[in-house]
């Protein structure tokens, strides 16, 4: 892994990440936690992760951070006053931060080499997913299906 690609990948990641925790209107840090999930798609393909890589972004970036966006396109009807830098978000952001280093530092280091198993393709998810993983992928597809119906019974406009 190349080690310069890792730190611009990173401080842009963490820009994303800490612009979205802080700004005050809510498009501005939608569209910048966006950049954030790019760079975690980023990391990943730079470790080799290709299908994981792809998925984060179809899923977050195509399909999470969209309705986020729409979201607030839809339910904000009336620009409302800005307070200004939001230190909450700084504060929240910097927590967790700090949690996440201790928990890391705090957790001993693995001596063992990791064992060597078969490369991972889509082929070979797809058949787990369509014979060992069938009725929970039929569940998830069920539950999307329902938030779905549920997110459009939400917005729709009553008739008068």
């Amino acid at each position: 892994m190349s080690t310069a690609a890792f730190i611009v990948i990173a401080i842009l990641m963490l820009a994303g990440a800490l612009a979205a925790a802080t700004l005050s209107k809510l498009i501005h840090a939608a569209l910048c936690l966006v950049i954030a999930f790019i760079g975690i798609a980023a990391l990943f393909f730079l470790l080799g992760a290709e299908f994981v890589g792809l998925v984060q972004i179809f899923v977050y970036v195509g399909a999470v951070a969209v309705l986020i966006v729409f979201t607030i396109l839809l339910t904000r009807h009336a620009e409302e006053p800005t307070s200004g830098f939001n230190w909450s978000g700084v504060l929240v952001a910097v927590a967790v931060f700090a949690g996440l280093i201790w928990v890391i530092l705090q957790t001993p280091s693995l001596s063992a080499p990791a064992p060597v198993i078969e490369a991972l393709t889509v082929k070979r998810i797809g058949e787990v997913l369509m014979t060992d993983y069938i009725w929970p992928l039929q569940c998830v597809g069920l539950l999307l299906t329902a938030a779905l119906v549920g997110g459009l019974i939400l917005v729709m406009e009553e008739k008068r």
